[in-house]
């Protein structure tokens, strides 16, 4: 999905450098593809939560508790994601013995409002602020992003302690990212202004940070994840996925490598508040 909305940029790209720069105005819009579809959750142990964000829109969030002691994963979706396709994704996180909480973007899967990389910032920023009145501390939240998510997540991170930033198939910006598949479109970055630009803010993360990339990722070029995990600050760890596609990364074993991870990095003594 991201590949052709990328490709969709470019043609615009192209109309601009003839001429036609009006309809660069609308590159932007090719981020997103929210599906505006409700969907009630069939795995056991899952609820829907509604989170009202502090600039005035309601959030629908997918919930499924840890159990006593697990981490609770602060997750972020791709531009097209649903929740209800990310059931394989929610097993293996309960079956970890850990929680989660998917915020769902504000115009995507019931949420109010249309999306904005300014927007999807404050979206983050309301699931983190949910997780800590529901009795979470800092040292229980695992910021978890995938695809456009990463960029949501890294903002995040930077903002707000957590116990680890995992980001699965990320980019340094989406500019770039364009770039590479169009190496024309470098000379022109700012025709894209939502760039969701991880590299200006991975550097300010103070948490441990697990980076995992497909290497035959036909969407966000494993390059991109090599970047920025070189900018990241330590402690830090890249898992090459041999084989792997931009979708693949769960079926093909992201979360062995995510529970290694997260037991070398155990939660500290945390803030003290208890859980509802």
């Amino acid at each position: 999905m991201l590949k052709r909305i990328l490709i969709a940029i470019v043609i615009l790209f192209g109309l601009a450098a003839t001429g036609v720069g009006a309809l660069a105005l609308n590159a932007n819009r090719f981020i997103y593809h929210p599906s505006t579809a409700i969907v009630a959750p069939t795995l056991p142990g899952v609820s829907v939560e509604h989170i009202r964000t502090s600039d005035g829109q309601t959030l629908v969030a997918w919930y499924s508790p840890p159990q006593r002691g697990g981490p609770i994963f602060l997750f972020f979706d791709g531009n097209g994601g649903r929740p209800q396709i990310a059931n394989a994704r929610w097993r293996r996180i309960q079956e970890g013995g850990a929680g989660f909480l998917a915020v769902y973007y504000r115009g995507y899967s019931g949420s109010t409002g249309a999306p904005s990389e300014a927007g999807l910032h404050e979206d983050a920023r309301a699931g983190y602020d949910w997780l800590t009145a529901h009795g979470y501390s800092a040292q229980d939240i695992v910021i978890h992003g995938f695809s456009l998510g990463t960029g949501v997540a890294v903002r995040l991170a930077a903002e707000r302690p957590a116990r680890a930033l995992i980001l699965e198939a990320p980019f340094t910006s989406i500019n770039d990212v364009a770039s590479e598949h169009a190496p024309m479109f470098a000379s022109s970055s700012s025709i894209i202004t939502d760039s969701f630009a991880s590299r200006d803010w991975i550097g300010r993360v103070q948490m441990p940070v697990l980076v995992i990339h497909g290497d035959h990722d036909s969407v966000v070029p494993f390059d991109e994840g090599e970047h920025l995990f070189a900018l990241a600050n330590e402690p830090k760890q890249f898992i090459r996925m041999p084989g792997s596609d931009h979708a693949t990364l769960v079926r093909d074993g992201e979360y062995d490598h995510t529970w290694s991870f997260l037991a070398s990095h155990p939660s500290g003594a945390g803030d003290g508040q208890s859980r509802e």
